[in-house]
């Protein structure tokens, strides 16, 4: 089986980067894959594409054309340009992959970028970002999103909220189940047997002892003591020392407060290497660490890195979720 990726917002740069992905993986048997979307918006750059009825196909033409299982979209592609009309068709693509990969036709899905607020404008989506959307057709109470590159991996307890309502969304019981699915990915996904998790703070100095908050000590350290003897647990860290060469050594993954707090040492390490995993689904789920950068599609200047290293960690792990 092969990996199936959607095409995301087809006005910003996912087409492009996925025949750029195809590309460079061509001849990697490992790493095959096919594309979810309208043909007619992949860019005539000469790159070659094959049509495919069915996923099993893909892995026989992979090698000489990108597999490509059609969706036609109902409007014409703007390409730079938020469309709201496209919103119902990028939506209908998700969820036909999902249902390929819940069916056993794909061995795990990689997901293009999207746009949340063409959805909402066009499609009145109700979910804060793609997490959230799988999490719900995936019958999921408590999806967490990870973020990996080779030199960190960070997780965010909270995801797509105003910072506004970062403190009322923390519980003792949310943050512990944070925990224990990172814990637990950190074995299965990641081979590491005894992963040692960081939590950082909320507020600044982590708090300094309910001086610049009672968040610390009222939410974080219970959270903590009540996981301590099961999983190894360091924290509350300050958050502004936590991310350095020396301190990133100490830990393998970093549960953080809110999104800022993980993605900023994520993107300033890692930018172009970033993955985004969703942990606590039934089936794999990667997606490159980007947006859909409407302002550099159509030029041919964006880069396939992420995706190409998105597209490999699915392979690995729907690999181990095999062996395991």
């Amino acid at each position: 089986m092969t990996i199936v990726i959607t095409s995301g917002d087809p006005s910003g740069i996912g087409p492009e980067v996925i025949q750029k992905s195809w590309t460079s993986l061509k001849r990697d048997k490992d790493c095959n894959f096919f594309w979810v979307g309208d043909p007619l918006h992949l860019p005539n750059n000469g790159i070659p594409w094959q049509p495919i009825k069915h996923p099993e196909e893909a892995s026989e033409v992979f090698s000489e054309a990108l597999p490509v299982l059609a969706h036609k979209f109902s409007n014409p592609l703007k390409v730079g340009q938020p469309q709201p009309e496209n919103a119902s068709d990028i939506i209908s693509v998700i969820k036909k992959a999902v249902n390929l990969v819940v069916n056993g036709e794909a061995k795990a899905l990689c997901t293009s970028p999207i746009n949340k607020d063409v959805l909402k404008s066009g499609a009145h989506f109700p979910y804060p970002g793609h997490t959230e959307f799988l999490a719900h057709l995936d019958n999921i109470d408590t999806p967490v999103m990870m973020l990996a590159c080779s030199k960190l991996k960070v997780v965010p307890a909270t995801i797509h909220i105003p910072l506004k309502e970062v403190p009322c969304s923390l519980s003792v019981a949310g943050l512990s189940e944070t925990i224990k699915i990172t814990n637990e990915a950190m074995k299965e996904k990641f081979n590491i047997s005894e992963p040692v998790i960081a939590v950082s703070g909320l507020n600044p100095h982590a708090g300094e002892n309910g001086q610049l908050g009672r968040e610390e000590k009222e939410i974080l350290i219970p959270a903590i003591r009540n996981l301590q003897g099961s999983v190894n647990i360091i924290g509350p860290l300050s958050a502004d020392a936590m991310f350095h060469p020396s301190a990133r050594a100490k830990y393998d993954v970093a549960i953080t407060m809110y999104h800022d707090q993980a993605l900023i040492p994520l993107k300033t390490i890692g930018f172009e290497e970033g993955v985004n995993i969703t942990l606590g689904l039934s089936f794999v789920r990667t997606s490159p660490d980007h947006g859909t950068a409407f302002d550099l599609a159509g030029q041919n200047i964006a880069d396939e890195t992420s995706t190409i290293k998105a597209i490999k960690m699915a392979v690995s792990l729907s690999r181990k979720c095999k062996d395991g």
